[in-house]
């Protein structure tokens, strides 16, 4: 009995210190007897330094400047991926690499979860440092149902945005060279397309990243989201908007989506056959 009423007091005075759902996103690190320990790891510390370079911007760097503002952010973009090592830190793009099966299912599980743990993390932190060091605390995208209730302007702004997003992704990483410079031009073109489409497609925060939205929701209302319309904006319109994107690509490039051939494409092998045969 001392010992159970040890464990009650422990977890009476630790558990409204821990973010709703922290606890399951952190157990998920350990399925498959531990095998994709270090992606968890990865998208954690990525999705740490992705909001802290990315979200200070406009508050506490250039807060008085946008065009200063603007070049933090870009600077944070590239930053935050060279150092947390190129993870996704984003549930559509882990969606999108596991619709062209550049990921394991479980593999993308673990990636979700482990930027999923990094957002429930990264905002109470920086909320800390802000109050420590006297800086304007960081906010988040926030879904208003007010004239839309069920999400379906935000979840279309959303859905758009995210389809450009990972067609951005698609060309830099893989149909574009650069040469020598390829990393630097390909991730400052990266952070530029993600300010364009964060200043064009407002309507939602913009999150254009299903985790952002969902463990701001967390750390400002201290539970889950209750609202159909911030399921759908955040996780449902970017999740199609990720499965339509990587249909577009499949039909350009080639490939399969979700281990599906598709019956159109691919364009890219029709051009290079067209340019044979003018040869020839």
């Amino acid at each position: 009995m001392v010992l159970l009423s040890v464990l009650s007091s422990a977890y009476q005075q630790l558990a409204p210190l821990v973010p709703p759902g922290l606890a399951i996103c952190v157990a998920s690190a350990f399925v498959a007897d531990g095998a994709y320990l270090s992606v968890f790891r990865a998208e954690f510390v990525g999705t740490l330094l992705m909001i802290g370079f990315t979200f200070s911007p406009g508050k506490w760097i250039g807060a008085d400047s946008l065009a200063v503002a603007w070049i933090a952010h870009a600077l944070g973009v590239v930053a935050a991926d060279k150092i947390g090592g190129g993870q996704h830190v984003n549930p559509a793009v882990t969606v999108s690499m596991f619709a062209l099966g550049k990921c394991s299912y479980t593999e993308g599980f673990v990636r979700v979860t482990g930027a999923m743990a990094g957002g429930l993390v990264a905002f109470p932190l920086f909320k800390f440092v802000a109050d420590t060091l006297g800086l304007t605390p960081l906010g988040g995208p926030e879904f208003d149902p007010k004239d839309d209730d069920e999400g379906l302007a935000a979840g279309f702004s959303e859905f758009c945005a995210v389809v450009l997003l990972m067609v951005l992704i698609y060309a830099v990483n893989w149909e574009l060279n650069f040469g020598k410079y390829h990393y630097w031009i390909k991730q400052t073109l990266t952070a530029v397309g993600i300010r364009y489409l964060i200043e064009t497609f407002p309507t939602a925060g913009p999150a254009i990243n299903p985790m952002l939205g969902t463990t701001w929701y967390i750390f400002a209302n201290g539970d889950f989201p209750d609202h159909l319309g911030h399921y759908f904006t955040y996780w449902v319109s970017p999740f199609a908007a990720a499965v339509f994107a990587s249909c577009l690509y499949v039909v350009y490039a080639g490939g399969t989506v979700f281990g599906k051939t598709l019956p159109v494409g691919p364009i890219k092998g029709e051009e290079k056959k067209t340019e044979s045969k003018k040869k020839k």
